[in-house]
């Protein structure tokens, strides 16, 4: 059964007021390096350091996602897009691999779209394969990090990172947030769960597999 803590104080007025003033503070500190990243980017990506694409919010609300555009756009004879491993240009690849990718979402952070910790913002086009009990990552806003993010971000399973994710909206509190943003910060330096088993990236879901 699951018990949901969405509507504690914490996170209906103290959460929201620490991303605002967290991630306008980052963002303002960390804009030189943000500056340099988009140089980089537009260089690697013929003009195109940003990637957007619409995602389920809290509430399954659509937003506006904003991240650094780590891989080009190169597709084969027939104008398919090729394989991400293909498209992953060397410095996407040192973008992805010290997270720097997730820098712009602050400001989705800034404007209230999204918070600093909660479960990963994913496709649009899994949100009719979720059961019921993963349909609860969407009561609380998505996050940079989260909780499957510091236990193997997209090295783990789908159904384990849906288990994390409403694991964490059951138990959200100050002082898990505090942690996991701690070990986000120490996995940063150590470049931990970036890719999955058998992709530079992740897998899509396609849907839990019931036995």
């Amino acid at each position: 059964m699951v018990i949901v803590h969405s509507q504690s104080f914490y996170a209906r007025i103290v959460k929201p007021l620490i991303d605002f003033v967290v991630a306008l503070v980052a963002f303002v500190l960390l804009s030189p390096i943000f500056i340099a990243v988009v140089i980089l980017l537009v260089i690697a990506n013929s003009g195109k350091p940003f990637f957007f694409q619409l995602r389920p919010g809290k509430g399954e609300k659509i937003f506006r996602l904003v991240k650094f555009k780590t891989m080009n756009d190169k597709r084969d004879k027939d104008g398919t897009l090729l394989p991400d491993a293909q498209r992953l240009t060397s410095i996407g690849a040192f973008v992805r691999r010290t997270s720097l990718d997730e820098l712009p979402q602050l400001l989705n952070v800034i404007t209230g779209t999204m918070s600093l910790v909660g479960p990963r913002p994913l496709l649009i086009e899994y949100l009719p394969l979720y059961d019921d009990t993963q349909r609860h990552r969407h009561d609380v806003k998505p996050g940079i990090t989260g909780w499957a993010q510091i236990n193997g971000r997209n090295a783990i399973s789908w159904e384990k990172k849906f288990e994390y994710d409403v694991w964490y909206v059951n138990n959200l509190t100050f002082a898990l947030d505090i942690k996991i943003m701690y070990f986000t910060i120490r996995k940063v330096f150590i470049s931990e769960g970036i890719s999955s088993a058998t992709s530079v990236t992740m897998e899509k879901f396609t849907g839990s597999k019931k036995f």
